[in-house]
């Protein structure tokens, strides 16, 4: 009798406290703020709110695992921002493949359907870098298992449809993503993406330099290029007065003489990626006769002789290991310049990466993105601009792609976007992209940007970046 009485009063108590815990968790109610939303995600933490008319603007670090192969082995904080409209909205996941900005921005895509944005800084850019970092985890997979978690965390708070965007390496990050997580967004914009699919085929650079824009435009950046090289004894005088002045060291790409010629080398390249043929009129006319001063100018207007400096490279050092380990980079030849005056030629991506950092090149990982996307590719858009070098090689579609284009802006160069397409192309671009967000039928018919143009939000200009920088 006592056995029962005692096994009875355990159960009550027993009721009791899963009653109280019952009870206890019914009393917390789900959050509403969207930032108690966010933060209630299990690794998200708040960086800092801005404010911005019209939305809510979050900077975010999120818990990454270094490996997602071995989640167990160690962790690191992401930096992600959040451009909040409305969980009923479709959301746009951006990424430009290197460091994420955290100033509210709206890239195209989420200008048009009028939607959420949500931005991703490239793993191993700072300070989204593992400590200890193992270079070894930097690869376009690891990338794409950083959006998928991101996306999976994200997606029970903003159900609607996702577009995944970004330009140049953003473009790039935002198709192989697609690749290896195919089932994740709703449609793919990617801007002038390269796709460099043999590494050691390059011929197609030097097609694309002997026909880009006029020969009076060719012809005056080739003579600048090449009156830098005939000029080097005095110009790198003026480079070693500009380095001591400034505190620049050349430890990673070994000498002073390299980074001067790459600076050079990247002239011609770098004003096809950020000028316009009209910005021909800036070049001086007569290199034979020009200064030293205008020649160098010109050069560091475009180039920057400060880029190949180790203090200019650190900050690039995981595109530099991408590029030296998967994604390739170019190398094209100057007929127009002797090959006396060229000692070192376009250097490899392995002359810009600290020498403590191993590499070793993987043939096949472009071949196996690009061989996906001929054949699988489900709402994607690709836009080129039509004097990017970049666009020299792209992507291309097989007979087993559906829904999906790629189209070129006249013109354009490296900021290339939809804006810029023809009227006929711009209008199914368009369309394209609202019907993947998934609005209304109206709008899809009438493929207008939702949203009006926003001139702080909405910088339609290309980022500066080093040329032979995707």
């Amino acid at each position: 009798m006592r056995k029962a009485l005692r096994w009875l009063l355990a159960l009550t108590v027993l009721i009791g406290t899963l009653s109280t815990a019952g009870a206890a968790t019914a009393a917390e109610p789900e959050p509403t703020d969207i930032k108690d939303r966010l933060l209630s995600v299990p690794g998200m933490s708040l960086v800092q709110e801005k404010p911005y008319p019209g939305y809510r603007y979050f900077v975010l670090n999120y818990t990454q695992p270094v490996d997602h192969r071995h989640p167990s082995a160690g962790t690191f904080q992401q930096r992600i921002t959040v451009l909040h409209k409305d969980v009923s909205r479709p959301t746009v996941f951006y990424t430009g493949g290197y460091n994420v900005s955290t100033t509210p921005s709206r890239r195209e895509p989420t200008q048009i359907v009028d939607g959420n944005q949500v931005s991703m800084e490239y793993r191993f850019f700072t300070p989204s870098r593992p400590d200890p970092a193992d270079w070894s985890k930097l690869d376009i997979w690891q990338a794409a298992s950083d959006q998928h978690r991101i996306f999976t965390a994200l997606k029970k708070i903003y159900s609607k449809n996702w577009i995944s965007t970004g330009g140049s390496k953003g473009g790039m990050t935002a198709t192989y993503y697609e690749r290896f997580y195919p089932r994740d967004m709703d449609g793919v914009v990617a801007y002038v993406a390269p796709n460099d699919v043999v590494n050691d085929e390059d011929s197609a650079y030097d097609r694309f330099f002997a026909t880009v824009g006029t020969k009076e435009c060719r012809d005056r950046l080739n003579a600048v290029q090449r009156e830098a090289l005939v000029r080097r004894a005095p110009l790198e005088k003026k480079y070693e007065a500009y380095a001591a002045e400034n505190g620049y060291t050349f430890t990673t790409i070994g000498s002073l003489d390299r980074a001067y010629e790459a600076v050079v080398l990247d002239y011609v390249w770098g004003f096809w990626q950020y000028s316009l043929l009209s910005d021909c009129d800036t070049i001086p006319a007569n290199a034979a006769t020009a200064t030293d001063d205008e020649i160098w100018t010109s050069v560091d207007t475009i180039s920057g002789f400060s880029f190949y400096t180790d203090q200019g490279l650190e900050p690039y050092t995981p595109y530099y290991y991408q590029a030296g380990t998967q994604l390739g980079a170019p190398t094209i030849r100057f007929p127009h310049i002797e090959k006396k005056y060229i000692r070192y030629g376009y250097q490899p991506p392995r002359n810009f990466v600290p020498r403590d950092i191993k590499m070793r090149f993987q043939p096949r990982a472009m071949h196996d993105v690009d061989t996906w996307v001929k054949h699988h590719a489900h709402h994607m858009l690709f836009v080129y601009g039509q004097n990017d070098p970049w666009g020299a090689e792209r992507f291309r579609l097989g007979q087993g792609a559906r829904d999906s284009y790629v189209f070129t802006a006249p013109g354009l160069n490296h900021g290339a976007n939809v804006a810029g397409l023809t009227t006929d192309e711009k209008t199914l671009a368009t369309a394209r992209i609202l019907d993947w967000a998934g609005v209304s039928s109206t709008a899809v018919a009438q493929a207008k940007p939702l949203a009006k143009f926003d001139s702080k939000l909405d910088v339609r200009d290309v980022e500066r970046e080093p040329a032979l920088r995707p």
